[in-house]
């Protein structure tokens, strides 16, 4: 009989691309792991991981394993989830994956909220501007919550539902200087230098395209993903940022905000589990936290005290 165990090592590898990169996610040698592939080998008879680079490939043999181990994972997550609902409560650890400008406004909130309503709970939660989609499948993490911005496609991995939290538009930060909160076309940017995230980010993409769009490449003598030190250079009077609303602390002393006029710059901010026919309550629990925080903050209405975000 084959090893769930030693599937799950076969899938991981080829979800990281390397034994290495497999070993360190899951806190194992990579001897360790290439012992278990080793075995999983002999238990098969055939070759599952071929050479491809610096990475390594399924084999067809090894391609169809992974197509079943997958169906395995489904039906050994279904068995669980059906066991949780029939104890109907929720249980005791729940891991996160969070984007560290989403944690002042939202994470915070819900995670205090977690702590109230169901005080035996333990919610680890991963802060990375990486919260990838793919954890979810290979059971990393339990929630992971994301983003995607509006010029991106949809490419929501096989076997993840996304549950929808807030549209959360880019605002045009400047710094203080009693100015109403009337509408700034992005073309009114054009002379301004920006404070902006690494093009290879989805936030800088978007900003660069949206720029482009309005006529005018943008002037960017600053660029870096940390929103407190966009911040920093915006109430120094140095640059203009624009910052998506959710990360920006609303306590903050010395900056103005202001929404784009015309065509909005946004992200959609989306909690991701894995597909379950049925519901498992300790996740249902947490996407309803992240939920609730999300709608009171569109609301206006309190949260937790903020912290300083990074993007």
């Amino acid at each position: 009989m084959l090893d769930i165990r030693r599937l799950h090592m076969l899938k991981t590898v080829v979800a990281r691309g390397s034994i290495a990169a497999a070993a360190q996610s899951l806190a194992l040698s990579a001897g360790a792991v290439s012992q278990q592939l080793s075995a999983l080998r002999r238990d098969v008879g055939v070759d599952l991981l071929r050479p491809d680079g610096r990475t390594v490939a399924l084999t067809e043999a090894g391609r169809v394993l992974v197509e079943h181990a997958d169906r395995i994972f489904d039906a050994v997550q279904e068995a669980e989830n059906a066991v949780a609902a029939v104890k109907g409560t929720v249980g005791t650890t729940a891991s996160l994956a969070a984007l560290p400008s989403t944690v002042a406004l939202i994470v915070a909130p819900a995670l205090t909220a977690l702590a109230s309503r169901h005080p035996r709970l333990t919610v680890t939660c991963l802060v990375t501007d990486q919260a990838q989609l793919r954890e979810l499948p290979l059971g990393t993490v339990d929630v992971v919550l994301g983003q995607r911005y509006h010029h991106l496609p949809d490419v929501t991995p096989r076997g993840v539902d996304v549950h929808p939290l807030l549209d959360d538009p880019l605002l045009i930060v400047t710094a203080a200087d009693g100015a109403g909160e009337r509408p700034v076309s992005l073309r009114e940017l054009a002379t301004h230098r920006l404070a902006v995230p690494p093009p290879t980010t989805d936030c800088g993409q978007a900003i660069l395209r949206a720029c482009h769009d309005a006529g005018f490449t943008p002037s960017t003598p600053y660029v870096t993903a940390d929103i407190a030190a966009q911040l920093t250079l915006v109430r120094a009077g140095l640059a203009t940022a624009l910052i998506p609303r959710t990360a920006i602390d609303p306590t903050v002393a010395g900056i103005h905000t202001s929404p784009i006029e015309g065509t909005p710059i946004h992200r959609a901010l989306f909690a991701a589990t894995r597909h379950a026919d049925t519901a498992n309550p300790t996740t249902t629990a947490v996407v309803a936290a992240l939920h609730t925080a999300a709608h009171r903050h569109a609301s206006g209405h309190p949260t937790a005290a903020a912290v300083r975000p990074s993007r």
